[in-house]
């Protein structure tokens, strides 16, 4: 019977009993069920005999699914109400009638509290078992994960904590630099609960089997003079929900060990008995990490010492052109004082140049200066046209040694800008000195420089240095721009990249091609308002 009870779903394929006694209680069930129908129907017992049927119910309550429950109570129902009709058939009998009534009720009623507690039954075995899966979960994670953990209880210095907030403590630091066995009380205080392979691990390879005795004091494994365990005691103080914090360890051969600790601390403080810590041991990285500051001290040493070196060839660079100047009007100046009489005139303007020349070799290196020491130079309105020509006049000597024509073409709308005067100086005489270098294997004649000024839009104006020589090859346009890449025998190689880099920082750009009709062509862009003082 109880096998053809279970195919239809009737009976609880999960037994809480064994067989037999699951057996004997439906046969039990079923025999008070006929005897309550038998005294019911064929004797004359005027009772609610019918409510019997609820005994029936309870009896069965254990052994059924809630679909047998209904099943059954609907089964007693129905034999009431057949017990009642062979008693008294369609005469109403008010008497009958309330009883039949009473034992419906009481059955109704009797399967619906029967039904609640199974569903209340089989949500309890639920949650118990998803509870059991749960810690079986945590506590696989635990035993095996890779990460030290501990289960400690800081129930006890919860409490203690909490006392000293209700004396009036408020700053803990301080009450632990005044009470210096405070820390040794608290750390006393706190024993290990359970400690997983990776923690047994972390402190030197404990034997699993001293857990309950060595790993308890915890006051060995910290180092004396660490001072995370009173910031945890401080967390706690708070009432923080998460503490985490760098500290130091003692493992079981004596090996300082650097680790960062990490507690979540629960809500309830109940729950202060269990707390789990974690430890992630960091000496490796934080060995790597010195070794890379280490590294990037150094590299910034070298870039210094780099950058000092690229500071002398620029400045050996720039200042040797009105260096040079210097030395040819010195010269000259005492081939004027050697004749007789002396040409006090042209001594005179030898003179004016010198010190026009000193002036700017100056100038260059206050500007040098000012871009080392991230200081603003000083701008102010520059008339490009009249800034050429000055060049011009600054390399009128170079330009007549090399027999070299240049020409001079300003646009009528040329753009005032706003400018380092020197720094502008200094490209042009760049890419001037480029060009007449270039064309020294050209034939005399054909020597020419061309230097156009022209507005790109209304935010900028360009200049164009042009000359007649061979144009740029491949193999020195791939490389224009690289310092110390020159195809001069006396050449540095770092004019163009400080030209470049002079105007980029100021808000302009240097771009150099080849000319269609033969010649390199260099153009300078600069902002009109690219700086302010």
């Amino acid at each position: 019977m109880e096998e053809a009870l279970q195919t239809h779903g009737l009976v609880n394929p999960k037994r809480r009993m064994s067989a037999r006694h699951e057996g004997g209680i439906l046969s039990l069930a079923a025999l008070l069920a006929a005897t309550v129908f038998y005294l019911d129907t064929f004797t004359d017992i005027h009772s609610a005999l019918a409510t019997l049927y609820v005994i029936t119910v309870l009896l069965s309550a254990e052994t059924l699914t809630e679909k047998g429950t209904l099943f059954l109570s609907a089964i007693c129902g129905g034999l009431a109400i057949f017990s009642y009709l062979t008693a008294h058939g369609l005469q109403a009998d008010l008497a009958a009638t309330l009883r039949l009534t009473v034992a419906l009720l009481a059955l109704a009623i009797t399967c619906a509290l029967v039904i609640r507690n199974q569903r209340a039954r089989l949500h309890l075995l639920r949650s118990n078992a998803d509870l059991r899966s749960s810690e079986e979960r945590y506590r696989t994670l635990f035993e095996q994960g890779r990460v030290a953990l501990w289960e400690r209880d800081y129930s006890k210095v919860r409490e203690m904590l909490m006392r000293l907030r209700e004396d009036g403590v408020r700053d803990l630091r301080a009450y632990a630099r005044e009470h210096p066995a405070f820390i040794e009380t608290c750390i006393a205080c706190v024993p290990t609960i359970a400690a997983n392979a990776a923690a047994l691990e972390l402190l030197g390879n404990v034997d699993p089997k001293v857990r309950a005795g060595d790993l308890r004091a915890i006051r060995r494994y910290i180092a004396q003079d660490d001072t995370t365990f009173l910031d945890l005691l401080v967390a706690i103080f708070e009432e923080r929900r998460h503490f985490e914090g760098r500290g130091a360890i003692i493992t079981a051969d004596g090996t300082s060990k650097l680790v960062l600790l990490t507690v979540g601390f629960p809500r309830d403080a109940a729950d202060f008995n269990r707390v789990v810590v974690g430890m992630f041991d960091i000496t490796e990285r934080e060995k790597a990490q010195k070794a890379l500051f280490d590294a990037q001290a150094e590299l910034a040493l070298a870039s210094r010492a780099a950058t000092i070196g690229a500071l002398s060839a620029s400045l050996a660079h720039e200042l040797n052109q009105p260096l040079g100047a210097v030395i040819v009007n010195a010269q000259t100046l005492l081939r004027w004082l050697d004749r007789d009489p002396p040409d006090l005139a042209a001594v005179f303007r030898s003179a004016e140049r010198i010190v026009r020349d000193s002036q700017r070799a100056s100038d260059i290196i206050q500007s040098t200066r000012s871009m080392l020491g991230n200081r603003t130079p000083a701008f102010e309105r520059v008339l490009l046209p009249d800034l050429v020509l000055e060049t011009r006049t600054l390399l009128d000597n170079e330009i007549a040694r090399a027999r070299t024509i240049l020409d001079v073409d300003a646009k009528a709308a040329t753009p005032v800008v706003r400018a380092a005067r020197i720094e502008l100086q200094q490209v042009l005489i760049n890419l001037i000195t480029n060009s007449l270098h270039a064309m020294a294997a050209t034939p005399e004649a054909e020597r020419r420089i061309w230097v156009t000024i022209d507005a790109t839009d209304a935010a900028g104006a360009v200049v164009r240095v042009r000359d007649n020589g061979p144009g740029l090859s491949p193999e020195v346009f791939k490389n224009l721009f690289k310092p110390f890449c020159t195809t001069k025998e006396t050449g540095l190689g770092i004019g163009l990249a400080i030209c470049r880099s002079m105007l980029e920082v100021r808000g302009g750009t240097l771009t150099a091609s080849n000319y269609p009709d033969g010649g390199a062509l260099f153009e300078m862009t600069i902002p009109i308002e690219a700086h302010h003082d």
